[in-house]
């Protein structure tokens, strides 16, 4: 006797419109015929099983393991995985069956992650702290996210090669086209129902990441790995995953939450993706941002930021550093021979609170074996923080550095200079001005009111080298055009809002959703920005208002810039490569160096052995009318401290934490 055909799900999604359309007409045409009265005696069907799963996510844990600030050299209850994996404990106490992922950005980050990379090493064999903390739970797989690739392909392979759990990613391959990972994989599960009894689920898991690596890390994957557009990638490998017949299929996608038409090649597609047929789940990542529940979700067509759904499914991102576990609770119910969801519940469960007189309550044990697995890394990562590399004169802090020039921007600015006038010196350019761009990395935001520099005066250890630059970025040198630097920083400008000069009510001045990592300060020349006129660019980098101009009085060498003239800008390799869409940075590279950033201050400082960190001045934002109100956050530890040539008064505290000033006093 031939066996009965059960359709893959592929041929029954292909099937769905045909399917749906039949049950509709078969059912009006039996209402027709049909009477109450003739109708034959029915009875009640057995109830459809009924089974509940958890699908918990991790994701951008940044080898943030430990709860500790090695910055600030102190414990610190608001980051580390060790604090999330007693989330995951106690979530996996809480429910019958439950799944555990991690969604990328796992392998950079932190001191400890860079303490790894440049002192210690990672050799073939050796164990990565990160996975080793991971290993200590039940994962059943993850996938990869753009920071992976800092350290090169070889650290890179080294490190997941000891994961106790597979890594799945679909839109990307080596150079050639062999896979880097698997693209999908399927996972047996034995579930039990809500009567006791179990089922064997077909669990289908595929992984992506921002196909923008091959821009940000271009110097250590270029011609060795291919990335792709994320939803290209999905089309491409969805068939063949369905057709292995999966009950469920999990997206891991390391990229963000956007709306707007799809252009292709989205850094933030996992919307886009949802749209897909035959993905049922999606695991969110990249933003560091929390979803439900963050007001950049709200309004965006297809987001439900409430229930956490994109275009209908369930969907979560958990923040970053370990801030908070992603729980989706599944309700499957069994329909003939498969399975589907019923309903769902989202949740992204915190591993701390801010409480209204801005304390911070922890909300999870720290997970022992977590700890175990890492001590030896983490106590020699505070040998090496704690090391010494100079000395300075004058505290050195960025609370005030998006309104006013300042000394942490400002030694970044001449490291980098100091570090490219000899290089420059050996090449065709070597008579063209150098300028330098830098940007204050902390300063508030989402990270909080605690995530600023602060350096007392005295003796300057690494861990306070890391705390001026904080991530692991290489230098790149381009050759750029005075009008370029002036669109440059009109793209640098957005970060501040509108204000009306004619109103009295309050008007922040920052804009929360501009990173101040793409607030680029310019040294080399002097300009000052205008807030009272519109912003030319959006937050996408995208010029929306021509006839608008920000930036006025840009100079050089006392002169107004010659815009035809060349210039040649020491940046990074973030903003070389595109990112932050910013005019001018994708035109000449004329160096690639081979240092970090960070390294370049370290010589600076080092060199100097003792130096005063002072802000020249060279940019400024015009005065506002007097009786306009407008206000920006700072830390509480601002006080005190407010920089000369600023006239900011504290107007009071906000309910995160962040004091909150007036300018202009």
């Amino acid at each position: 006797m031939a066996k009965e055909h059960r359709p893959n799900r592929r041929e029954t999604l292909k099937a769905g419109a045909v399917v749906a359309a039949g049950t509709a007409l078969s059912s009006r045409s039996s209402a027709q015929s049909t009477s109450p009265e003739d109708a034959p005696t029915q009875r009640p069907a057995p109830p459809s099983p009924r089974l509940k799963l958890r699908v918990l996510e991790t994701t951008d844990l940044h080898v943030n393991i430990v709860p500790y600030d090695y910055f600030r050299d102190g414990p610190d209850e608001t980051v580390g995985f060790a604090k999330t994996a007693g989330l995951i404990r106690e979530a996996q106490a809480e429910a019958r069956n439950s799944l555990l992922f991690d969604n990328g950005d796992f392998l950079q980050g932190s001191s400890l992650g860079d303490y790894i990379a440049y002192k210690k090493g990672l050799k073939a064999g050796d164990t990565h702290p990160m996975l080793a903390a991971l290993n200590t739970l039940p994962y059943l797989c993850g996938t990869l996210g753009n920071h992976e690739f800092n350290y090169g392909l070889e650290f890179l392979e080294n490190g997941i090669a000891k994961a106790e759990f597979p890594l799945v990613c679909a839109n990307l391959e080596r150079a050639g086209g062999r896979p880097l990972l698997d693209p999908w994989r399927l996972f047996e599960q034995s579930l039990e129902d809500e009567a006791g009894n179990r089922h064997v689920l077909r669990i289908g898991v595929i992984g992506f990441l921002p196909p923008q690596i091959m821009q940000w890390d271009k110097a250590q994957i270029d011609g060795k790995l291919v990335a792709f557009d994320i939803v290209d990638a999905a089309e491409r490998h969805l068939p063949d995953l369905l057709a292995a017949d999966p009950d469920l299929v999990i997206a891991l996608c390391h990229s963000g939450i956007a709306g707007g038409e799809r252009r292709g090649m989205e850094e933030n597609a996992a919307l886009h993706l949802a749209a897909i047929e035959g993905i049922d789940v999606i695991l969110s990542g990249h933003q560091h941002l929390v979803f439900p529940g963050a007001a950049a979700f709200d309004g965006i067509a297809g987001v439900d930021n409430v229930k956490g759904s994109l275009h209908g499914k369930p969907a979560c991102q958990p923040g970053f550093w370990g801030s908070h576990l992603g729980i989706i609770d599944l309700d499957l119910e069994r329909k003939g021979e498969r399975w589907r969801i019923a309903d769902f519940q989202v949740e992204a469960r915190p591993i701390f609170e801010r409480r209204p007189d801005h304390s911070i309550v922890s909300k999870a044990t720290t997970e022992p074996a977590v700890l175990t697995a890492v001590e030896t890394d983490h106590q020699a990562t505070l040998a090496y923080m704690r090391e010494p590399a100079g000395h300075t004169s004058a505290p050195i802090n960025s609370y005030f550095a998006l309104v006013i020039d300042d000394a942490s921007v400002q030694i970044v600015g001449e490291a980098q200079i100091a570090y490219a006038r000899p290089l420059m010196a050996e090449t065709p350019w070597r008579d063209l001005p150098i300028l330098s761009a830098a940007a204050p990395f902390k300063s508030g935001g989402l990270a909080g009111p605690s995530f600023y520099t602060d350096i007392p005066a005295g003796p300057l250890a690494l861990k306070n080298i890391a705390d001026i630059y904080l991530y692991p970025n290489t230098i790149q040198i381009l050759k750029i055009t005075g009008a370029e630097v002036r669109e440059w920083l009109e793209r640098s400008a957005g970060i501040f809002n509108r204000i009306d000069p004619a109103r009295s009510e309050e008007q922040p001045l920052i804009n929360p959703g501009f990173p101040a990592f793409n607030f680029d300060v310019f040294d080399g020349v002097t300009y000052r920005i205008d807030v009272t006129q519109a912003s030319r660019y959006d937050h996408e980098g995208k010029l929306v208002t021509p006839a608008a101009h920000r930036i006025v009085g840009l100079s050089f060498a006392g002169k107004p810039i010659d815009e035809a003239a060349q210039f040649i800008v020491v940046t990074n390799n973030y903003r070389a490569s595109g990112g932050g869409n910013f005019p001018g940075t994708k035109t000449t590279v004329v160096l690639e160096a081979p240092d970090l950033n960070r390294d370049a201050v370290v010589r600076h400082v080092v060199g100097g052995k003792s130096f005063q960190p002072r802000p020249d001045g060279n940019w400024s934002l015009m005065p506002l009318p007097a009786g306009v109100n407008a206000t920006f956050l700072t830390s509480p530890a601002a006080a005190g401290k407010v920089p000369p040539g600023l006239r900011a008064v504290p107007v009071g505290v906000e309910p995160e934490g962040f004091a909150k000033y007036r300018l202009g006093g």
